[in-house]
């Protein structure tokens, strides 16, 4: 297996957190959306108009203790915080709002461990 970079390893974990939202039924709406005050890995939404902010966190091994740890209180209050911007600037309402954390794990096992954490915030 050739060893891929950091960016490498990040690309492939939200490519597989996508997969994982559109075979859930949710649509994506927008990947990567950057503001001055930072970025939004995806956004989605589901059949019943529930727009979902999801922080992708991808690990090849348990170092840092795993992806669970990475999103921090602190965390969810900016990913709150870039959604409410992101929000603003829509001309569609929504009849809910969720942030979601899709945990990757890759290289452990053959194929990806995949965890989706529902509503962290």
């Amino acid at each position: 297996m050739t060893t891929l970079t950091r960016n490498q390893i990040g690309a492939l974990g939200e490519q597989l957190a996508v997969d994982h939202l559109t075979s859930s039924g949710l649509q994506i709406v927008a990947r990567n959306w950057r503001c001055r005050y930072g970025e939004l890995d995806v956004i989605a939404a589901s059949p019943d108009r529930t727009v979902v902010f999801v922080e992708v966190k991808t690990r090849t091994s348990d170092g840092f203790g795993g992806w669970e740890y990475a999103v921090t209180p602190v965390k969810v209050r900016r990913i709150r915080r870039l959604a409410g911007i992101w929000l603003a600037g829509q001309n569609q309402s929504w009849a809910a709002i969720r942030i979601d954390v899709i945990g990757v794990r890759i290289g452990r096992q053959r194929t990806p461990e995949i965890t989706h954490v529902r509503g962290v915030g």
